[in-house]
């Protein structure tokens, strides 16, 4: 095996593509380098076309031929995912291998549940859908008994099991019909292990030298589930979303149809249900004699009913244990059970542990398939990824958005890298090839009143139309509530005579297909469309925000945040909200400009970012394109770049 520096592989891949360097990659591939061989923590900037991928799979793949350890990477988005394992990492294995000498193995692994089951798409488990589960003849007529009926088909011949394989995909309703959580799995016990979709997925991991995965199981990994192998170094792609991703999956909830569902697989068992069907609408009483939203704490009436739902889930453990394990359909049914039955236990525990009232947990009463559910969240997951993954291991977050107000120390202190266990950090903005200030233009309405508690009226939604009108389409419109855009969107439909489309019209893959493919076309839509979309081209030459993305006040674990923030010390607004707000901002705003040669306005109809108190914070956190409130100007820009499309 030679020796080559992560530089020399680089420019060998780079000109293997007929690509030209980029001082900003080359910049990330010696920071991420020296990050796993000095075992530091390192966050890098990067902006929209660095080529940012590239810049961390190459010092971590020529780290891992050189050491022969290995290197997890975890992404926020599946698209993401698949450019990596089927474009990314492959160029880069061919770029070691030419010039090291080397082979890198690199494996994709995906939660548990993200793969068939074989036993369950064969009938192996028992099912709190009996009707779904046997989803044939009649059944087969519903649109949900069809596709339960096509996925089982598919899981019994498919070569990988793998739920993005499955074309078109299914509804969760019905994918659930097919796979099953990992604490579920019988494991040895099951006489189809050594077909087992996720345990190969996972034995290809295990022999791997970069794995790649998600940010969800690095959620399970953190609360102490090993789902993952070991890894000797981390590397977080799209880190931005990292605490949400994370915070979502460790998010708990206690339902009536869950305790129902538990007390018909006991029936189904021939075991006493032991009253769990009958607390379930003594839940739902309960549940519904308190107003939505945060419980500060867990009241006595509703405290009284989770003991004694906890109290029958032992119970019923205890009659579980009894059960014959002597096949394989009775060692599914004890372990179905078994693990439900604890997981339930040990969320009743906490409810009513007194972590509500500590501000340890967050609990929240909400609408669930119109029925109420009470939910349960960690206020702070920072300790359980420092704890659970970063410690004694280094780690590389990157994004385009990770400096807030110009600093990186807040998404250091979200991520626990302000931990004392995690020693010593860097953050490196290694910029963009972009000329942020001759492609892009930040307008700010400044001359528009500032949104209030009912929105904004006709003359927020007036500027729109202009500015579309000037621009003839092109426009990706980004708004904070589904009401805002779906009311924006029929406001402009009613005046100009171009293409506009909304989200909820069509699936969001195909109302991005038709944007991207139309000029004229226009694309409104809310929080989905914030992140990750990439359109280039002149196709998106227009990106209009309604207002800053503040969190909604009433949000239980933002409610949970401020005060936390309050009660330390710290300024509440600026450590929570506006943070919030500044990331998805940076996010929308940063939708614009995708390629070297593309040109357009971001423009914020929300007069606040130019006149509140914290408007340079939020500013600070955006790209740096050249900024105006003259809209004669910027209704000028957007005619001329539509004349020069004309033309082309």
């Amino acid at each position: 095996m030679s020796e080559a520096t992560p530089r020399e592989v680089l420019a060998h891949l780079v000109a293997g593509i007929g690509g030209k360097p980029r001082e900003g990659q080359e910049r990330m591939v010696d920071a991420v380098y020296e990050a796993l061989t000095e075992e530091s923590h390192l966050m890098v900037e990067a902006g929209t076309g660095t080529g940012k991928s590239f810049g961390y799979l190459v010092p971590a793949m020529v780290w891992s031929a050189a050491t022969g350890k290995r290197a997890t990477i975890s992404t926020a988005t599946l698209p993401l995912q698949r450019q990596i394992i089927t474009q990314d990492a492959p160029a880069v294995a061919d770029a070691i291998r030419e010039t090291m000498g080397s082979h890198v193995e690199v494996a994709l692994l995906k939660g548990w549940n993200n793969y068939a089951c074989l036993r369950k798409a064969d009938g192996g488990f028992p099912e709190e859908d009996a009707l779904l589960s046997r989803a044939e003849g009649e059944v087969g007529a519903t649109a949900t008994g069809e596709e339960v009926v096509r996925a089982r088909e598919w899981a019994l011949a498919t070569d990988t099991g793998d739920r993005d394989d499955l074309v078109p995909g299914v509804s969760d309703r019905a994918w659930n019909q097919i796979s099953i959580q990992k604490r579920e799995c019988i494991g040895e016990h099951c006489s189809l292990r050594h077909e087992c979709f996720p345990r190969m997925a996972r034995a290809q991991a295990e022999e791997a030298d970069i794995v790649v995965t998600n940010h969800a199981l690095l959620g399970i990994q953190a609360a102490g589930t090993p789902v993952l192998p070991e890894s000797d170094a981390y590397i977080v792609d799209e880190a931005h979303d990292l605490v949400d991703r994370v915070t979502g999956q460790l998010t708990r909830s206690l339902t009536g149809y869950e305790l129902r569902s538990i007390a018909r697989m006991l029936r189904q068992a021939g075991l006493d249900d032991e009253g769990l069907g009958d607390v379930a609408d003594e839940l739902a009483d309960a549940l519904g004699a308190v107003n939505e939203g945060r419980l500060i704490r867990i009241g006595d009436a509703l405290s009284d009913t989770i003991a004694r739902i906890m109290g029958k889930a032992q119970t019923a453990g205890g009659e579980v244990a009894s059960l014959s394990s002597s096949n394989e359909e009775a060692n599914a049914t004890k372990n179905v059970l078994r693990s439900r039955l604890t997981e339930l236990v040990n969320l009743c525990a906490d409810l009513i542990s007194g972590a509500v009232s500590e501000g340890r947990l967050v609990a929240w009463v909400s609408e669930y398939n119109d029925n109420r559910a009470l939910y349960l969240a960690p206020l702070d997951v920072s300790g359980a990824i420092a704890s659970g993954l970063f410690e004694d291991t280094p780690v590389v977050l990157t994004s385009a958005t990770l400096q807030l107000g110009g600093s990186f120390d807040a998404m250091a202190g979200r991520v626990g890298f302000t931990f004392p266990s995690q020693g010593e950090w860097s953050g490196l903005d290694v910029g963009t090839p972009f000329d942020e200030r001759r492609q892009g233009i930040l307008y700010v309405a400044e001359h528009l009143s500032a949104p209030g508690r009912e929105g904004y009226g006709d003359e927020h939604l007036q500027e729109i139309v202009d500015l579309i009108e000037a621009s003839r389409g092109g426009a990706l419109c980004l708004f904070t509530s589904r009401a805002g855009a779906t009311r924006a969107a029929e406001y402009v439909r009613e005046r100009i005579d171009l293409p506009v489309a909304c989200q909820g019209d069509d699936q969001l893959p195909t109302l991005l297909e038709q944007f991207a493919a139309d000029p004229s076309a226009s694309l409104f839509g809310t929080l989905s469309l914030w992140q990750g979309v990439d359109v280039p081209g002149p196709t998106c030459r227009l990106v209009v925000i309604d207002r800053i993305p503040f969190p909604r006040p009433d949000d239980p674990l933002i409610q949970a945040r401020t005060q936390a923030a309050g009660e330390s010390g710290r300024n509440p607004f600026m450590t929570v909200s506006a943070t919030h707000a500044a990331l998805l901002l940076a996010q929308g705003a940063g939708r614009l400009l995708r390629r070297i040669d593309d040109r357009g306005v971001v423009a914020v109809l929300d007069s606040r970012l130019r006149k509140a108190r914290y408007s340079g914070f939020l500013l600070a956190s955006l790209p740096d394109m050249w900024r105006t409130t003259d809209r004669a100007v910027v209704l000028t820009a957007l005619e001329r770049l539509a004349t020069g499309l004309e033309e082309r």
